[in-house]
């Protein structure tokens, strides 16, 4: 499959503007929404919540947790946990206001595109739904999680 790489305008929390090039093929709410299935404030939603998820940590780790090396004198030390910081723990608690905004049942779909990156195709077949009711369900929970984050 062939990269779709579109110039996007993104505003950082200070208000600073950047344009940046955006993998239209990597995110699924991406895809959905460059090809008119979902509207631009379902979208943004979606973003809002997968940034929330990011931030608060929320994914697997894909890499070595060095935090658990052995201390010294050769006897395993125990595995220290860093403090989660302040914006960590914002995240988190956005995240799981907004999870619990979509209800249950809307959650499960809204999870598996925005943050886990799964296709809706793939997010069906894993729920045992029928082709084509995932997007009217992740557009319901889109929708709540909009008004969540009140986003016009």
């Amino acid at each position: 499959m062939r990269s779709q790489f579109v110039k996007q305008k993104i505003e950082d929390p200070a208000g600073c503007v950047q344009t940046v090039a955006v993998n239209m093929g990597e995110s699924p709410l991406a895809w959905l929404h460059a090809r008119g299935h979902l509207s631009e404030r379902h979208y943004r939603a979606g973003d809002l919540l997968r940034a929330d998820w990011e931030k608060a940590g929320l994914g697997p780790r894909v890499t070595m947790r060095w935090d658990a090396a052995p201390g010294t004198g050769g006897h395993r030390a125990g595995a220290c946990v860093p403090d989660p910081t302040l914006t960590q723990l914002s995240a988190r608690e956005r995240f799981h206001a907004a999870i619990a905004a979509a209800g249950p049942g809307l959650s499960d779909i809204l999870w598996r595109v925005a943050c886990a990156g799964e296709g809706l195709a793939a997010a069906e077949r894993a729920l045992g739904w029928p082709s084509r009711a995932g997007k009217l369900v992740l557009t319901l929970a889109l929708d709540r999680v909009a008004d969540w984050y009140r986003v016009a």
